[in-house]
């Protein structure tokens, strides 16, 4: 028995030997990263609290008291806002990411993670586009939408008409392999051809699809002008119908008779909600948009390729009908010019970058009205297009919107090569924006809440579990900031101007941008959608 009680003893004191080399090791754990002295804004709507942040592995393992001997490197916050990595749900990235990996207009507004593929454009072929993008790696973390606009015209070109049923058949393989290979959802571009040629039905099939995979349906709409409300209405419908959360992208009132009503539209929003309809709005902080030239155009007259586009655009008949359509439309918006079309990137002549449609008519000495201006649209679209900003919205309704709880914060931009062009100045400034303007300046939205619509309302829409909030076992992704300074610098005169008062940008727990100055370190990593098959 003494000898059973010894044994037992030594047995005891094994364990507790065991046991407290064990408590020791988490004691003196060492992080990879220690952020001291901030005031944490945690993404949740909660007020900001103080407390030191522990970084290992890419994490978030400790919020706290925090020892600075504790941690290999130590950042010192300062007593500014530290803050989850903001998240930009509505990117076009798929043309340049490849050759600006760092991304620095994005890093340098504070955005550590990006959902591509809106509007219904993206690549078709995800898998690849996601094994290219690790190989070369990226400073952001990336997820990527299935764009409807790809799929139609990878399976029917630009044609003109409804899809066969085996050409609906092809395409909701397309998007099914998609969401295989961890799309986060389908996206739409229902003004953009060939997707405005498309009917609800059509939307609805590739939906229920994306549905059957966890995915949500985000759409550029039919109509962000005259028919605003019956295009929210389509967007709320494909939801119902198929049982899908929708996000309408860049929500916005683009007509002048009807600035002032967003009060109207976001009620149809709120009415979906609490009939049990999931849906949520983005939206960029401008009175201004940018998209294509063609969109100037009745999309009819865009379809079926570029040659038979040239034929329709210098047969006489058939240009008198565009031009006719075209000032319809303008009268309709009560404007007498296209002055509100400005020109942001023209391959044809970059010399026309920055001006408007009324002096560049002007300039070539030209009729000074708008059937000329028309004329002027038509010839550069015969002659490849442009990237356009057009100045239709009010201040009144931005603001409003805003203020709507469910809104997000989002650039609708890409990666932008630094001084050229002259895009539009949400690429650069979208959150800083908010932040400095709406927040600090107009007190358009409370601070907390402002973070909230850039960190944890976009991680929960687009379905991504463990970024958006500052919480122990997350990814440490993270921003830091004076919330006193910080400020967009761009401006659609001189675009090319990155955000200020941003001191630090962590992604993966790695100091992507440090001292206000970006590191080039790569440190981002793929976001896969919830139908992701292994």
């Amino acid at each position: 028995m003494k000898y059973f009680n010894k044994l037992l003893s030594k047995k005891h004191l094994f364990f507790l030997l065991i046991s407290f080399t064990f408590s020791f090791s988490l004691f003196a754990q060492k992080y990879d990263t220690v952020i001291k002295n901030g005031r944490i804004i945690d993404g949740s709507g909660n007020p900001w609290f103080s407390a030191d942040v522990g970084i290992k592995n890419g994490q978030i393992t400790f919020i706290g008291f925090i020892q600075a001997s504790d941690a290999t490197k130590v950042i010192d916050a300062k007593n500014q806002i530290v803050c989850p990595g903001f998240i930009d749900v509505h990117t076009h990235v798929e043309d340049a990411i490849q050759k600006l990996p760092t991304a620095d207009n994005f890093i340098y507004d504070g955005v550590t993670s990006i959902i591509t593929g809106n509007c219904g454009s993206s690549e078709v072929n995800l898998a690849k586009f996601f094994d290219e993008l690790k190989q070369i790696k990226l400073s952001v973390n990336l997820g990527s939408l299935i764009g409807h606009n790809s799929v139609r015209r990878y399976v029917m070109k630009n044609v003109f008409r409804d899809p066969t049923a085996k050409e609906q058949t092809q395409m909701e393989a397309l998007v099914e392999q998609a969401m295989k290979d961890g799309a986060v959802g389908l996206a739409t571009g229902l003004i953009y051809i060939p997707g405005t040629y498309s009917k609800t039905p059509e939307v609805v099939g590739l939906a229920k699809v994306a549905s059957s995979y966890g995915g949500i349906y985000a759409s550029h709409i039919r109509d962000e002008a005259s028919k605003v409300k019956e295009a929210i209405n389509e967007a709320i419908n494909i939801g119902r119908e198929a049982h899908i959360p929708v996000e309408i992208s860049h929500f916005k009132i683009s007509s002048k008779p009807l600035w002032g009503q967003s009060n109207v539209t976001l009620d149809l929003v709120e009415k979906a909600r609490l009939e049990g309809i999931d849906v949520n709005i983005d939206q960029y902080p401008y009175t201004a948009s940018s998209t294509n030239m063609g969109t100037m155009l009745p999309s009819w007259a865009l379809a079926d390729g570029d040659s038979l586009v040239h034929i329709r655009l210098t047969d006489p008949e058939t240009r008198k009908k565009i031009r006719e359509e075209m000032l319809k439309g303008l009268k309709a918006d009560n404007r007498k010019n296209f002055d509100y079309a400005f020109v942001a990137r023209y391959r044809a002549d970059s010399t026309l970058n920055g001006k408007n449609i009324t002096e560049i008519n002007k300039l070539l000495g030209r009729k000074l009205n708008m059937e000329t201006e028309a004329d002027l649209i038509m010839d550069m679209v015969d002659k490849g297009g442009a990237q356009m900003i057009f100045h239709k919205m009010s201040e009144e309704d931005v603001a409003r919107i805003l203020q709507y709880p469910f809104t997000m914060i989002a650039s609708d931009a890409g990666v932008i090569q630094f001084n050229r062009n002259v895009p539009h100045p949400r690429g650069y400034g979208s959150n800083a924006r908010v932040l400095g303007v709406y927040v600090r300046e107009k007190n358009v939205l409370r601070l907390e809440d402002a973070v909230r619509r850039m960190t944890s309302l976009p991680a929960q829409r687009f379905r991504i579990d463990n970024r958006g909030l500052i919480r122990t076992g997350y990814a440490a992704d993270i921003v830091i900031f004076d919330e006193n300074k910080i400020t967009d610098k761009a401006t659609f005169e001189k675009p090319h101007a990155y955000s200020e008062g941003i001191d630090a940008v962590l992604v993966n727990g790695v100091a992507v941008l440090e001292n206000g100055k970006h590191t080039g370190l790569k440190s981002g990593e793929i976001i896969y959608g919830k139908g992701k098959v292994n």
